[in-house]
């Protein structure tokens, strides 16, 4: 389907929407349930605290886990159709289906709500989907350059260098190997 770089981590594309569907109504039934557990517990009388806690989240936690799953779902599939039309997955896709979908949500508010929900959902995405590039490339390893040559620093679980195909460093055998051996 999509041409450009594939994320294998996440399922194809008509998979996702109700992978992400389930996965946003189990994230917001949970943290609902942490939320009006606390919440519960601090609104109730003394005598019947636990009582009100768990009434609380009974009432609802299922309620805040289904709005989630109508922002997973609704996202998910702007987020594929993005990739249909575009034939590539990149940042660039969350944004907008961020922005789309949360300007289908405030459809019902009127035009000038769906362009500031929109910009917002939009704007919540691209800071997502920057602190992700930021967090990837500061993991990242950084390459030895020495003059012309780059290096790549060998990976832990790698043999050292010398032995074997996943010997660490790559690059000519002489470049370091005796070069000012006889100086000093």
């Amino acid at each position: 389907m999509a041409s450009g770089p594939v994320d294998h981590g996440r399922e194809p594309c008509p998979h996702r929407i109700l992978d992400d569907c389930g996965s946003a109504f189990g994230m917001g039934a949970v943290g609902g349930g942490v939320w009006y557990l606390v919440k519960g517990l601090k609104n109730s009388p003394p005598g019947a605290r636990m009582k009100g806690a768990l009434e609380a989240i009974r009432r609802e936690s299922p309620r805040l886990g289904g709005s989630f799953a109508v922002w997973g779902g609704l996202f998910s599939t702007f987020d594929c159709i993005l990739v249909g039309i575009r034939k590539k997955e990149d940042p660039w896709n969350s944004i907008a289906a961020g922005a789309l979908t949360g300007g289908i949500l405030a459809a019902r508010r009127g035009p000038r709500e769906v362009m500031v929900s929109g910009a917002f959902g939009g704007m919540i995405l691209a800071m997502i989907e920057g602190l992700g590039i930021l967090i990837t490339r500061l993991s990242a390893p950084t390459p030895l350059t020495i003059g012309d040559q780059v290096y790549s620093l060998p990976q832990p679980g790698d043999a050292p260098p010398g032995q074997g195909p996943a010997g660490g460093m790559e690059g000519p055998p002489s470049a370091g190997a005796g070069a000012g051996a006889g100086a000093g």
